[in-house]
């Protein structure tokens, strides 16, 4: 009988978003247990300095390895660009991020060599994209773009919505005028805006999904190393934990997601000291309708 390796995949991310990479992993691999931390204490992370992101996402990288998972999966492009590099070298569990695959397959389905980028501040600022895409191809132009608002829309709940379809027609107004064949969604919380941009841009671009590309490149490293469950190893486990605001999590992931999800339960992995209060996360109000509030 075929041993697998049963321990969980680590993922984690600011907020939400990386729900996507999460339900990415999970429609590829069920048979995979995972552990997801969501650090809303903290949240959003794109408009904060890339020096305190990396020390929050080696804190969540130690703490996931301390609970014996076999890769982890910074599932934030945020957080990669700030500290993927650094974490490989001080870590030793394997460390997936998610601008390596997306800069991947932007490179293979461009027919004009012409690319957009949407992404936080942070992203933008580190022009992780630019490096990456050009690596691969240095005939590909790149065209990048921050878009801080669409986080926010997504985090309300509203990720199909009038308000959504507004921001993208204003946001990817000139990539589209660039003449951009392929459009890069820089951030775990944009796969959910995929409907919208597609209702305003009908056709434009290929849009690639960072969730998707990360999701496939995390079966492929298991593959590779062999460390992939199998059915024998006993049906997988998913667990949920918020560093702060575990309910506010839950429903405002419940909206964007439309499925029943595992019980979210509060980890403590900083000092207890300044917490948000439910309604904000990271001390910015959220609107009610995604908080329940």
């Amino acid at each position: 009988m075929a041993q697998g390796d049963s321990r969980p995949i680590g993922v984690c991310d600011s907020g939400v978003g990386g729900l996507t990479v999460l339900r990415g992993i999970r429609d590829r691999m069920p048979e995979e247990s995972t552990i997801y931390v969501a650090d809303l204490l903290h949240f959003p992370y794109g408009p904060r300095y890339q020096e305190e992101v990396k020390r929050f996402a080696f804190d969540l990288i130690r703490y996931l390895e301390s609970r014996g998972v076999k890769l982890v999966v910074i599932a934030c492009n945020t957080a990669t660009a700030a500290a993927l590099n650094q974490a490989r070298e001080v870590f030793d569990v394997p460390i997936v991020g998610v601008i390596s695959p997306g800069a991947q397959a932007a490179v293979e389905a461009t027919k004009r060599g012409l690319v957009g980028v949407i992404s936080t501040e942070g992203t933008y600022s580190s022009q992780e994209y630019l490096h990456a895409i050009k690596e691969l191809d240095p005939m590909v132009g790149v065209y990048q773009k921050a878009c801080p608002e669409l986080v926010e829309i997504v985090e309300a709940g509203e990720a199909d919505s009038p308000r959504a379809e507004t921001a993208l027609r204003r946001d990817l107004a000139e990539i589209a005028n660039l003449g951009a064949d392929v459009l890069v969604l820089g951030c775990t919380h944009y796969p959910l805006l995929r409907p919208a941009i597609e209702r305003v841009y009908p056709g434009a671009f290929t849009i690639v999904d960072s969730a998707r590309t990360t999701a496939q490149m995390v079966e492929r490293r298991l593959d590779h190393a062999r460390m992939r469950a199998v059915a024998t190893d006993g049906p997988a486990t998913q667990e949920l934990l918020a560093t702060a605001l575990p309910e506010q999590f839950s429903r405002v992931a419940g909206v964007l997601f439309g499925e029943h999800l595992p019980e979210v339960r509060e980890v403590r992995i900083w000092p207890s000291t300044g917490r948000p209060k439910p309604g904000i996360i990271g001390g910015r109000v959220q609107a009610s309708r995604a908080s329940g509030a």
